[in-house]
């Protein structure tokens, strides 16, 4: 007897690898690239081929975040202690071999030119969360001490490079993880208390601690020169208050509906410096106003929301402490950017996801996102 079997159409083939995807953060992801987009053909409409590379780096990030979405939690969860030890590994070689641009050592020549800290931006976290995933339901004060040693080795090596906002990021995401473990409220409140102690004396004793010749201890000259042009900028119009007054500028003339798309003067008449990089917002708020502002604002707080979702939803301690530091880096990212632009942080080298161009940093982003997605969809299956 002759059974004919109907062979499944392609359609039918692919369907499993897109079942699980969560739809929310998919659609937060689209809608933040497309304002992404939209903004770099205006910033980058005279700036080179900036638009269709900025299009080609989102490409390849898609295909990252799609290509990790595949991966379960637990083959991720192996390839933690390898990346990390591999991240510091390069960053060790970078501290001795490195090659040094404009006074900082960050990149390694390996055949090709990289930046080995951006590797620690996901192995840290990923370190972290693998961890406490095997100290789980046994974890002890020395457990966290071991933690913050694990974080502390990366980040010292990237301040020395120096590379101050590659730093903050590393460290914001090891410490989201440490947090979402259990550290207690009596150790975090008086580095609280004491942070606001610190900045608050900074602030009162400005005008002195700012003067040439002074020395801070940790902090080289530039970024002394960074926080004092923070307190204020107009001490020096033209050179190192220039990039947060012409930002503020921008921000301040684009209104509540702002100038009009492809219509902002302070960015086509090239008064905003890095206005395609690090200064992108700048672009943004001239052109679309208060109004724009907050909608981008809104998009990014639909991504966190949903990433925290995804972490409080997640099946194992180890994936819910990796979707709630990836999810709050993306928190990181978007207000040191938002607030250096703005002239409320000091200016440092931190890009805003998706809107910013940069290669590197949206392969990074296309890897943290897939990551998430992975979760979501590992916390689907385990559900069904």
């Amino acid at each position: 007897m002759n059974v004919a079997f109907e062979r499944p159409s392609i359609l039918q083939r692919i369907a499993p690898v897109f079942t699980g995807f969560d739809g929310p953060l998919s659609l937060a992801i689209l809608l933040l690239a497309g304002a992404g987009l939209l903004t770099m053909f205006s910033a980058g409409f005279d700036h080179g081929t900036r638009f269709v590379d900025h299009g080609r780096n989102m490409l390849i990030a898609f295909g990252i975040l799609f290509v990790v979405a595949q991966v379960p939690p637990q083959k991720l969860m192996a390839l933690a202690v390898p990346l990390y030890l591999v991240g510091v590994a390069l960053l060790v070689a970078t501290a001795i071999f490195g090659i040094t641009k404009k006074g900082a050592t960050r990149w390694l020549n390996l055949g090709m030119v990289i930046q080995p800290s951006e590797i620690l931006k996901i192995a840290m976290p990923l370190m972290l969360a693998w961890w406490f995933q095997r100290r789980e339901g046994q974890l002890r004060a020395p457990d966290f001490v071991v933690a913050l040693l694990l974080l502390g080795v990366p980040v010292g090596l990237i301040v020395k490079q120096p590379d101050l906002g590659t730093a903050i990021l590393v460290l914001s995401a090891g410490m989201y993880v440490i947090f979402f473990a259990g550290l207690s409220w009596r150790l975090i409140v008086p580095v609280l208390v004491m942070a606001v102690v610190a900045i608050s004396a900074l602030v009162l004793s400005a005008d002195s601690i700012c003067e040439p010749g002074v020395k801070w201890p940790l902090l080289r000259d530039y970024q002394k020169h960074r926080v004092c042009t923070l307190l204020d900028p107009s001490k020096d119009p033209l050179g190192k208050g220039f990039h947060t007054l012409q930002g503020m500028i921008a921000i301040g003339s684009g209104g509540i509906e702002g100038k009009g798309f492809m219509k902002g003067t302070q960015t086509h008449l090239e008064f905003i410096p890095e206005r395609t990089t690090d200064f992108i917002f700048a672009a943004f708020a001239e052109e679309f106003g208060l109004a724009g502002c907050v909608a981008l604002l809104l998009g990014f707080v639909f991504l966190i929301f949903r990433g925290l979702m995804i972490a409080a939803d997640a099946p194992t301690m180890f994936t819910r402490l990796l979707a709630g530091s990836i999810t709050l880096s993306f928190f990181t990212y978007a207000f040191v950017n938002m607030g250096m632009v703005s002239g409320i942080l000091p200016v440092v080298g931190v890009p805003l996801p998706f809107i910013s161009y940069g290669g590197t940093a949206m392969v990074t982003l296309g890897l943290g996102l897939g990551i998430l997605m992975s979760v979501a969809k590992s916390r689907r299956l385990v559900q069904s």
